[in-house]
């Protein structure tokens, strides 16, 4: 069967776009959460048509198929639990076109998140969602996992910015919902109800996305507190002042001290945290909002330690920012990172639960996160030949997760459930609801070869 199948996906899209040797598929057995089995293929389509013949093809003979981007994801959403055939979708990763009248942007989901930014920026234009991973995460792994970043706080997230798609289905049918308006009220939100599933209900294939008027200028600041929970506290004060920032992170001290190490920058070593404060606009207007922002800050402890005089010195910033995930890596053999979320109001509870359970449990959990919209990421640092600490990190995680939800959170704030957190699904989601969720999964997918595993487990 296996043999009749690659035969049929290489006549479907050419010899050399078909991997099937054992070490080529060890490679895609993994995303940035390294669990998963290797595939028994993986395809590279050049269009919607292959992928729709490619999923009658795998159907047909049985075998479950699972979409691929950059392979970024941080939740197991693009690795096979068990087999399967992989369809990466990177050689489908043109910009279509970008309409400077109408704000819209059709791209192929193989497009990276920064080449969009990068196209938009050139034509006047903003592309706001800005997952960490923007220089290699693709845009149909965004809409997959509806992504967000940093500029969530004020511009949302990824689903925020998707007007239409083209999908194909697990029957190899190819739907396009939405369209290119801003209002489309007419029968069922296909779109939104695509957006965030994840692979599970079809693979998109191409995507009509908004963008918005670039802004005119941004100020960019960093700010040292004494208190991690002071830094927490500073969200609800900046929405009291009422300033929207651009973005507001925050970093605790663990991690400000690993990313110094691995990328010397600008931030403050032996501060408890930091954030990282950016406002943007009208020109005539940043300042002022500066000016907002910063008291309330001051308010809750926060003082600024540096203040970037240009875009370059504003980029550093962010690149110390981007390299929070990697440097992380230097001070412990692995770690498990989280994506909890929580109103903004309880962001500073939420980082005292951390604390509580990193200290009930003996581990270092390193906090960082979004601070402005509440998704923290805690990443438990463990060694993973340690048995013994590795039992206390799966209970510091139920402990996080439950702790999310009492505070009236989730489980994932933008990284998606995938196989990571399928198994907690039960107790996050009413039990009517996630019933209706199983109910959309079985119409679209009776046979269950979409993308298995995930979400529901």
């Amino acid at each position: 069967m296996k043999r009749q199948l690659l035969h049929k996906l290489r006549k479907i899209a050419g010899e050399s776009n078909v991997e099937s040797s054992p070490e080529d598929m060890l490679c895609y057995r993994y995303d940035g959460l390294e669990r998963g089995a290797p595939p028994d293929a993986v395809v590279h389509p050049a269009s919607a048509e292959e992928v729709a013949e490619m999923i009658r093809a795998a159907a047909a003979a049985g075998r479950p198929v699972v979409p691929r981007g950059a392979g970024t994801g941080l939740s197991g959403g693009s690795v096979p639990p068990a087999g399967g055939i992989v369809i990466d979708l990177n050689r489908m990763n043109c910009i279509r076109s970008i309409d400077r009248e109408n704000l819209i942007a059709e791209v192929e989901p193989g497009v990276i998140n920064w080449d969009l930014k990068a196209a938009a920026d050139g034509e006047g234009l903003f592309y706001p969602p800005d997952p960490s991973s923007t220089r290699v995460c693709t845009l149909g792994g965004n809409v997959a996992e509806n992504a967000g970043g940093p500029c969530g706080v004020k511009y949302g997230v990824t689903g925020d910015y998707v007007l239409g798609l083209e999908a194909v289905l697990p029957d190899g049918n190819i739907i396009r919902t939405g369209g290119r308006n801003r209002r489309d009220v007419a029968g069922y939100d296909l779109t939104s109800l695509l957006v965030g599933s994840e692979g599970t209900l079809a693979v998109i294939t191409a995507m009509t996305l908004r963008l918005l008027p670039r802004p005119r200028a941004r100020r960019t600041v960093l700010l040292s507190y004494r208190e991690l929970a002071g830094a927490g506290a500073a969200v609800a004060a900046m929405a009291s002042s009422g300033v929207t920032p651009a973005a507001l992170e925050i970093m605790d001290g663990t991690t400000i001290e690993c990313v110094e190490k691995y990328r010397p920058g600008y931030l403050p070593v032996g501060a408890a945290a930091a954030l990282l404060l950016e406002v943007d606009g009208e020109a005539e207007g940043v300042d002022a909002q500066l000016e907002r922002a910063r008291t309330a800050c001051q308010e809750t402890g926060g003082e600024i330690v540096f203040t970037a005089s240009d875009e370059q010195e504003a980029e550093g910033l962010w690149e110390s920012r981007r390299a929070i995930s990697p440097s992380l890596g230097r001070l412990a053999p692995a770690k498990t990172g989280e994506d909890i979320s929580v109103p903004p109001a309880r962001l500073a509870e939420m980082i005292g639960r951390i604390q509580a359970i990193a200290a009930d449990h003996e581990l270092t959990i390193a906090v960082f996160g979004h601070a402005g919209d509440g998704n923290l990421h805690p990443n438990i640092l463990t060694d993973r030949r340690d048995a013994e600490q590795m039992r206390r990190a799966d209970m510091a995680i139920k402990e996080l997760f439950a702790a999310a939800i009492e505070l009236g959170g989730t489980l994932s704030g933008e990284h998606g459930i995938g196989l990571a957190k399928a198994g907690f699904m039960d107790g996050a989601i009413q039990a009517q609801a996630l019933s209706k969720m199983k109910e959309i999964k079985r119409l679209f997918d009776p046979e269950g070869i979409m993308n298995p595993g995930k979400i529901f487990g």
